[in-house]
This record gives structure tokens, sequence and C-alpha cells, in this order.
């Protein structure tokens, strides 16, 4: 069984077709939120996600926040000024799309699915292994698949040990799941590991295994609509590098 793993696609057409081209068959797909903000697409990127067949989707920080259900002030300027452009640009099909998503943690399975992490689902980041180790507590099965920090990686807990370690597993190797793990997909959207192409990741939940992949797309056509769209210049030139 092949289950295809997506997070943070912020409205960037190209790398999401990119990667369902790349991904081909798969028998589920699981997108951990942050379908919107920074890009220039998020209409189109949402039609395309309504249309994945058996698609589970959570919602991310920015979907809540261009749902008016999250504080603007929360967010830094150029993020800010994203989300007023995106909320009026979604039609109101994709934002009753938005609302049918779920904010709290999905169990899929032995797999518990969130945008930022198990015990805050939509908000907190887990960058490191303390904040790793304090979410292993919150929540009951063997792995969670999480986004939200736009970095593929994953926490591994040794449970004889009692001790957490951060892995950033080689790009296309299968990876045999052991013991307890916190995995991050990456960002499909707008990567933030100096590894500019779109991050997905494909799940095997009858093998157990995990592998981390990227697909390369056209960043430039990307970066023209972001500028055209007068949305920030950050979010055009972070893409190139991966930043």
């Amino acid at each position: 069984m092949r289950v295809l793993v997506i997070s943070d696609l912020h409205a960037n057409l190209t790398a999401l077709e990119a990667v369902l081209e790349a991904a081909g068959q798969v028998d589920e797909t699981w997108c951990l939120g942050d379908v919107v903000g920074y890009g220039p697409d998020p209409n189109a990127v949402l039609e395309r996600v309504r249309a994945i067949p058996n698609l589970t989707c959570v919602l991310g920080n920015h979907d809540v926040a261009v749902l008016g259900q999250m504080d603007y002030a929360v967010f830094n300027t150029e993020a800010r000024k994203s989300l007023y452009w995106q909320k009026q640009s979604v039609n109101p099909a994709n934002l009753l799309f938005l609302e049918s998503l779920p904010q709290q943690t999905v169990v899929c399975g032995e797999v518990s699915l969130a945008h930022g992490s198990p015990r805050d689902p939509v908000w907190e980041y887990v960058l490191n292994t303390l904040v790793a180790r304090l979410n292993f507590d919150s929540f009951g099965t063997p792995y969670a698949f999480v986004g939200h920090s736009h970095l593929q990686c994953m926490f591994h807990l040794d449970l004889h040990k009692d001790r957490v370690t951060l892995e950033v597993p080689p790009v296309g190797e299968v990876l045999p799941l052991t013991g307890r793990a916190i995995l991050n997909p990456g960002s499909v959207g707008q990567p933030r590991d100096r590894d500019p192409r779109a991050a997905y990741a494909i799940f095997d939940p009858q093998d157990r295994t995990w592998q981390p992949c990227r697909a390369e797309y056209d960043i430039a056509a990307v970066q023209k609509r972001i500028r055209a769209a007068g949305l920030p210049e950050k979010h055009a030139a972070r893409l190139m590098d991966g930043w």
C-alpha cells in the first residue's frame, strides 16, 4: 500500500502538480495542512486538492487564518500581507472545503496526523528533540506525521533508552520504521531546508516504511506569478534556494 504524505502546499500549484506526477499511483493521500498562504495559486491548489481521491486533510495555521478564525497579528508582516490577499482571492466553494476540514489531530490506523504537533495541532513547531519528546506523550499511535516547519526530517524515540534523536534521512531511501517516531514530509510549496525541490513522502502502512522524496519544478514560473500578484518579494526569492 502506498500513501502520499504532503504538507505546506502554500498555494503553489506548479510544485503540487510536480509532486503528484512524481509520486505516481497511490492508494491514499494524507495532507497535513497549509494548503493556502504565501503562494499565487490558492484557488487552483484548493481545487486540485479537492479532486484528489481517497484524501484525508487537516487544517494548517494559514488555512485557519484565511477562514477568519485566527488573529493575523500572530503572523509576520509578509505573511499577513499574503493572507489578506489570499482571503480576498479564495472563492466560496473553496472556503466551504476548508471549513469542512478538522483542526484537531486525526488518527489513520497507526498514525496521528497534525499540522503543527499532536499536542497543538495548528500552531506548535516540532523543531528540536525537547519539543518532540514532550509531544510523544500527546498521541497514542506509534507514529505522528506533522508539517508546519517546512523541514523534511524525523524524530525517533528509543523506547529502551527513553531518548529522542533528530534525523534527516537521505532523499529516496526507504526507511523501516521501528519504535515510535514523529515524521515530517517537508513542504511542497515552500521548502526551508536549503533544497528548493518540492518535498513529500511515501508511507507504506503495511510494511511500515517511510520514503522521503523530492520533485523538481519550474520555480521561475511561480516566482513570476507571485510578483505579478503583488505579493511580498521574500516569498518569491526564497523559493530558488529553499530558505
